[in-house]
């Protein structure tokens, strides 16, 4: 019934466990008085946190399930309307749903509904259980066996995983992650439990404790596939494409024609540099499959892409959407080639998507997006905005960027990482000069700088690598926390750390005496990397803020970089980056090397000199025709670094400028 809503309250809100109480006691009418008083309290209640939001969205789904109990299936109804209107990705909202449809006679809405909320929550049995005589009585016979062997699949797991599951898909991590730590002592090596432990960490980004975890699991269960097929999936996250193609080959021996182990090798094989032949393998899935697949035309795209086939990914792309024409992804991937431009009919279809009621939160975002960077191209900025606007509305409601968070970590890593502690720890790291870092925000140039320097002969480009913040992320296991714990750790452990970071990027290179880690988030832990290699070089690439911030706005990103969704948060945000890279100069002068995105674009040879003297490499002027060099780019920058600099960009913003207040009047443009 209503299960696993939240316990929070606040103060003079009726407390959800009274509401939960009425309801289970069948005392229906209770349960309604209490669920619309706890809605008044919370409409007048002046703080509206998440916190607030997601009790909101309790009440009114417990509200509904006791006016659905009552018999009252209209008011119900329009509880259900309004809870999906604000939180179209509440699981169990759907599931209501579906079981008013039911009290309606309407088993197509019905089914609809339910698949809906397993598509959220796939540990909902209650919906399996529903949809599997819907999909026989409306002669779905595959979706009919898939829904059985979900019910048999969930009727088998122990009570307390399936209950971490279900926790884990709600969002609540941290539960969960207790859930299976305590089944586990009882169960060791118990295979459902390790793998839904290394989803979590996933979830949580604690990316190398989930590959322990599902290396550990097939070592221990070599016969279990779910657990190598999502460990396939965490190796190509992580950029070890090399062991991704081999157990994704693994899967492959025993199942040959299985789409999704064929898609996940060809993606490896993009990781590695054989782009040709993932492309010729992406196009014999397509060819071999019996239903059409956007999702693998898709992946054919990003493909193409990648390798600088700029006409063969666009039409890969609108071969997608031809066959799900509300594949929000595919025109999104047509907007984000940068250089597309959408045609009158693509706006006419893009907007008819967007505008059905039951089109999908994800699809809608990228709709929002994509049409936003096509009234953009059209020189439409207000009605650009407005979409840009709704996208980023949509995508920060499942942010969970907090402002103070942010100043804790920026204030913790300038109080741990002080002149006093570098004093104490001078060179105590591996001595090796190969890394290169380039810092700083998304959208600020840097892909610019790694393919500049990626085009000298002795540099190797490799890609955002998540080594340095798997460093941090295991600190933060122990008792003092990171970065705190770095003053109780022996010098000797330091030089561990850089030595296994060399050893686990080698993967990454191709043989070059250095080589570069593009991720931009490294530059919260400098303090750690000049502790771990000593003789690094970190390049801080900066651009105006306004032009930063708000191109981080207009960007969709595939995962993470959840402050950008937010003007505010974009503010705080850079302000934090901007404080925290004062105080490296500060305390490391001259250990990081600061390169203006827009001095770059004025002078390309000066900036490109002192990026190589900074780096002690010899000019070769390969690194001007950067744009020649032929090499695998996955970043939203990928066809513009295939040219000649263009200054285009730099005042995009002021086309906009009604719309940026925050920005504006926090950062004075250059």
């Amino acid at each position: 019934m209503a299960e696993n809503v939240s316990k929070q309250s606040t103060k003079n809100h009726i407390k959800i466990d009274d509401i939960k109480r009425a309801l289970q006691s069948g005392d229906t009418e209770n349960a309604i008085s209490l669920s619309k008083q706890g809605l008044r309290n919370l409409e007048d209640s002046v703080e509206k946190t998440q916190e607030n939001t997601q009790e909101k969205a309790d009440v009114l789904y417990i509200l509904a399930v006791a006016q659905r109990t009552k018999g009252l299936i209209g008011e119900a109804t329009e509880t259900i309307k309004t809870l999906i209107a604000t939180e179209p990705n509440h699981a169990r909202a759907h599931q209501e749903n579906g079981y008013l449809s039911l009290s309606a006679g309407n088993k197509p809405n019905a089914a609809t509904a339910f698949a809906r909320a397993t598509k959220l929550n796939p540990a909902l049995l209650s919906s399996w259980q529903k949809l599997a005589p819907l999909y026989s009585e409306l002669n779905h016979p595959e979706a009919h066996t898939f829904a059985t062997q979900r019910i048999n699949y969930l009727a088998q797991l122990p009570v307390e995983i399936r209950g971490a599951q279900d926790l884990m898909y709600e969002g609540k991590l941290g539960i969960a992650d207790k859930v299976c730590r305590r089944f586990l002592q009882n169960h060791k090596h118990h295979a459902e439990t390790m793998l839904l432990l290394a989803e979590i960490g996933i979830r949580l980004k604690l990316y190398h404790e989930a590959e322990f975890l599902l290396e550990s699991c097939i070592e221990i269960h070599p016969t279990y596939e779910a657990a190598r097929a999502e460990f396939v999936q965490l190796l190509s996250k992580l950029g070890k494409f090399s062991q991704a193609k081999q157990q994704a080959e693994i899967l492959l021996n025993k199942h040959p024609d299985n789409i999704q182990y064929l898609a996940a090798k060809a993606s490896a094989m993009v990781g590695v540099g054989e782009v040709e032949p993932a492309i010729v393998l992406y196009q014999q899935v397509i060819h071999d499959a019996r239903n059409e697949l956007p999702g693998i035309q898709l992946l054919l795209g990003h493909a193409n892409k990648a390798n600088g086939n700029i006409e063969q990914a666009v039409a890969a792309y609108q071969q997608a959407y031809k066959i799900r024409p509300d594949f929000g992804d595919a025109y999104w991937s047509l907007a984000n080639t940068k250089t597309y431009r959408f045609s009158d009919n693509e706006l006419a279809l893009m907007q008819a998507q967007l505008d059905k009621i039951d089109i999908e939160q994800d699809d809608k975002i990228h709709l929002e997006f994509a049409l936003a960077k096509a009234y953009e191209d059209r020189q439409q900025f207000d009605t650009a905005f407005s979409y840009y606007q709704n996208g980023n509305t949509l995508k920060n409601h499942s942010s969970h960027y907090s402002q103070s968070k942010m100043s804790e970590q920026v204030t913790a890593q300038k109080a741990v990482f002080n002149t006093d502690f570098f004093s104490m720890h001078q060179d105590v790291g591996d001595q090796t000069p190969a890394p290169i870092f380039i810092v700083g925000l998304p959208r600020a140039g840097s892909t610019l700088l790694e393919q500049i320097l990626a085009s000298h002969s002795q540099v190797d480009g490799t890609m955002e690598l998540h080594n340095v913040m798997g460093v941090a992320a295991r600190l933060s296991g122990s008792k003092s926390g990171y970065p705190n714990v770095v003053n109780e750790i022996d010098n000797e452990y330091f030089a561990r750390f850089g030595k296994q970071f060399i050893e686990d990027t080698r993967c990454y290179r191709q043989g070059a005496a250095f080589f570069i880690d593009k991720m931009p988030n490294n530059f919260m832990h400098i303090g750690l990397i000049k502790a771990m290699l000593p003789n690094a070089k970190i390049i801080d690439a900066r651009r105006d803020p306004i032009a930063c911030c708000f191109s981080g706005y207009k960007q969709l990103f595939a995962e993470g970089h959840e402050f950008s969704y937010d003007l505010d948060n974009l503010v705080h945000y850079y302000q934090s980056y901007q404080s925290l890279m004062a105080h490296w100069d500060e305390v490391l002068p001259g250990f990081v090397l600061k390169v203006q995105h827009e001095d770059v674009i004025d002078d390309l040879e000066t900036q490109v000199r002192r990026i190589l003297d900074f780096c002690q490499l010899p000019f070769e002027s390969s690194c001007l025709h950067f744009y020649k060099t032929k090499r695998t780019i996955k970043t939203p920058s990928s066809e513009q670094v295939r040219q000649p600099i263009n200054s285009s960009a730099r005042d995009q913003w002021k086309k906009f400028e009604t719309h940026l207040s925050p920005l504006t009047h926090t950062f004075s443009a250059k």
